[in-house]
């Protein structure tokens, strides 16, 4: 799969740093080529002996080696790869890419390349959420810079939430489709899964029945066609593919503020299954069985995500693709709703329970667009998935 590439693996400074051996291994299996650069606080979690024994060649350290100097120089080892990774990617590592300091090896490469790169950040929860780590990420993102991860999981430090970094098999994954020569390659398009669930109290919330299986498929199809893919993902019940940017997310309000952040992209495909109502004020405690009968509870709309971006006067993506589940009247309906929404496509499909379409493995869409309604018929998810990526890699070749 990645047998003749070639992959610039920069090594940062954290308790994450001992996966980049693993990474190594895993590359080398796929036939690439690894080149390691390691930092001076990555040396402190895993030693220059081991990085060089799996790679099979020297690790490059220091910016002022004078034999590396006279071999290649460290911008000629900046171009020289097809992709530059850097995992663990730690919040000083970041800082400094998106001010553009170049005081060390790592960063000046990162400066000096016009080559691609990925990173696979890895820090604790608290630095990973502080303001200043998130501008940088969203300075990084607007560079043209591309993420895997992190994951939500425990800490070295004991915390837990986002900040650990990807396992080396979704790096693998990413770096195969950031490398992948499809009809996609170069394109960022934006992928929304799942159901949201609009909390009540704190134990209970409303929902739908949306498995995310749809929007997952289409995620992984994207991917495997070159293109960059952020998936963003209320709570599902299917796990999120690998080698895409994964955004959880729990509500409509969560969803829309990360389609939002993840803007701008080539195109946009909104398969999520967002509720439309949500309690108006949710109780900040349990809600209790009570003399007086039974609870009110008042609702307010939810933000209409496919609207909005659909009819964006500025940085709208080049196509929108929105989803239609639909119980009667499924072309009637959800070509109204392309109308409404103002979107470009809508696929639409019957989730009446006999169908047996919501939550299961198969589906069967209509793509309504200005050329009218074409009913594909009932397939495996997957294979839905793959129609509906080839049509937006012609639409976008167009």
């Amino acid at each position: 799969m990645l047998a003749g590439k070639h992959i610039l693996l920069i090594i940062g400074g954290g308790i994450a740093a001992y996966k980049s051996l693993e990474l190594i291994r895993r590359l080398q299996d796929q036939g690439a080529r690894v080149t390691p650069v390691l930092t001076r606080a990555g040396a402190e979690f895993v030693t220059p002996l081991s990085v060089s024994a799996l790679a099979g060649t020297a690790v490059h350290q220091e910016l002022f080696d004078l034999t590396s100097e006279a071999e290649m120089g460290h911008i000629q080892l900046s171009r020289s790869a097809d992709l530059l990774v850097v995992a663990p990617a730690t919040a000083d590592l970041m800082a400094k890419m998106a001010q553009g300091s170049a005081n060390d090896l790592a960063s000046t490469l990162l400066l000096a390349t016009d080559t691609p790169a990925l990173l696979a950040p890895a820090m604790n929860v608290r630095m990973w959420e502080h303001p200043a780590t998130q501008r940088n990420l969203e300075t990084l993102k607007k560079d043209g810079l591309s993420f895997i991860g992190p994951n939500d999981g425990s800490m070295a430090c004991g915390e837990f939430g986002p900040g650990r970094m990807a396992e080396p098999e979704e790096i693998l994954a990413a770096i195969a489709a950031r490398l992948a020569d499809g009809p996609l390659k170069g394109k960022r398009i934006l992928v929304t899964s799942g159901p949201t669930h609009e909390p009540i109290d704190p134990v209970r919330y409303i929902a739908n029945r949306s498995s995310g299986a749809q929007g997952a498929a289409v995620a992984r199809a994207l991917r495997d066609l070159g293109a960059e893919v952020v998936f963003i993902t209320g709570p599902a019940a299917v796990r999120p593919p690998e080698g895409v940017q994964v955004v959880p997310v729990e509500s409509a309000r969560e969803m829309e503020a990360a389609v939002q952040a993840a803007l701008p992209a080539d195109a946009g495909v909104f398969a999520a299954a967002v509720a439309d109502w949500r309690v108006a004020s949710a109780s900040d405690r349990k809600l209790k069985k009570s003399k007086d009968g039974l609870p009110v509870l008042e609702f307010a709309e939810n933000p209409d995500i496919l609207k909005t971006v659909s009819q964006m006067k500025a940085g709208r993506p080049g196509l929108v693709v929105g989803f239609a589940a639909e119980t009667n009247d499924v072309i009637e309906n959800a070509t109204a709703k392309r109308k409404r929404k103002g979107c470009d496509w809508i696929v639409a499909n019957d989730v009446s329970p006999a169908t047996g379409i919501m939550g299961g493995s198969e589906n069967a869409v209509i793509l309504i667009s200005d050329e009218g309604a074409e009913e594909w018929p009932r397939m495996g998810k997957d294979e839905v998935a793959r129609r509906l990526a080839d049509r937006i890699a012609a639409a976008l070749a167009g």
